[in-house]
């Protein structure tokens, strides 16, 4: 027991990373645009993942059968990225935090679609529950006022949402021999292959010499730490804990941004914002609870 305990450290270290990273995020674009942040997020991630493959002797050897998979999984993960953080440039923090939080919807709506999953009546009343906090927090209370011109933001930062759920039904559909670490290694690779010329032809590559000491802190927070030493801890936590632990900790995610988002960025924590949050975060616990666990549940009440 007291070692399951100590092992969630791993899991909630790995989440309270990746829901300061969005301030992380919004710091550096004062600086520069999203494909140069990217591109300095995945080669730094790259160093990190090599040092620890090489220290830990990890096999290096490639098979091409293998990368074809990881290359149509780094082309979502690219378009992911960058509408994502397009997305940020025209919408706060703490939104983007809840906004990402609907993802495992759209997962369960893939799964209907394209895995024969079953559409049961608490996977549906969650849909429509977390989707409805998403309106109520995109119109801030007013549903006339959404439109596409003044909340693209929002709208990207959803689009995000959806890719990645496409990113997770692919990575189910492809079948990979690699460890996970190697998986990721080879993925950043071609990720960071794939935007090189994008980034090149924007012609903004000199930023990264006029960056400030709190840009470069912040890329190398998301570098380092959240493309890093975040993916090796998340990881680890699935291999120590129940999957369905640890999937609990992403629940915290939108709250740890929400919470740095105020202290760092001073943005304002509303209650309208709160209530849209927990509605959100409602609907996404119902889409996540299965029949068996939802019977347990009302049992131990």
């Amino acid at each position: 027991m007291k070692q399951t305990i100590l092992s969630y450290w791993k899991p909630a270290a790995a989440i309270t990373f990746w829901g300061a990273s969005f301030i992380a995020t919004k710091i550096v674009l004062d600086e520069t645009i999203p494909l140069v942040i990217i591109e300095l997020r995945l080669l730094l991630a790259v160093i990190l993942l090599a040092f620890i493959a090489i220290w830990g002797r990890r096999d290096f050897s490639i098979s091409f059968k293998n990368h074809g998979g990881i290359l149509i999984l780094a082309l979502i993960a690219c378009f992911h990225l960058w509408i994502q953080v397009t997305g940020m440039q025209f919408t706060t923090a703490s939104n983007t935090g809840w906004i990402i939080g609907v993802t495992p919807v759209f997962m369960t709506v893939l799964g209907f679609l394209f895995f024969k999953e079953r559409a049961t009546l608490l996977k549906l009343t969650g849909i429509v529950t977390a989707f409805t906090g998403l309106l109520l927090l995109i119109s801030n209370g007013d549903l006339s006022s959404i439109d596409l011109l003044s909340n693209k933001g929002d709208f990207l930062v959803l689009g995000s949402a959806f890719t990645w759920a496409v990113y997770s039904a692919m990575n189910k559909k492809i079948s990979l021999s690699y460890p996970p670490l190697m998986t990721i290694l080879y993925l950043f690779i071609i990720m960071l292959i794939i935007l090189l010329p994008f980034v090149i032809s924007t012609g903004r590559v000199t930023d990264v010499f006029g960056l400030s000491l709190k840009s470069w802190i912040s890329i190398f927070f998301l570098g380092f730490i959240c493309s890093g030493i975040s993916y090796v801890l998340w990881a680890q936590s699935l291999k120590e804990m129940d999957s369905t632990r640890v999937g609990a900790f992403l629940y915290f995610e939108p709250f740890v941004t929400v919470f740095t988002a105020w202290i760092f960025l001073s943005e304002e924590i509303t209650l309208l914002m709160m209530i849209s949050g927990m509605v959100i975060t409602s609907g996404v616990i119902l889409v996540n609870i299965t029949p068996r666990s939802f019977k347990n549940l009302l049992r131990r009440r």
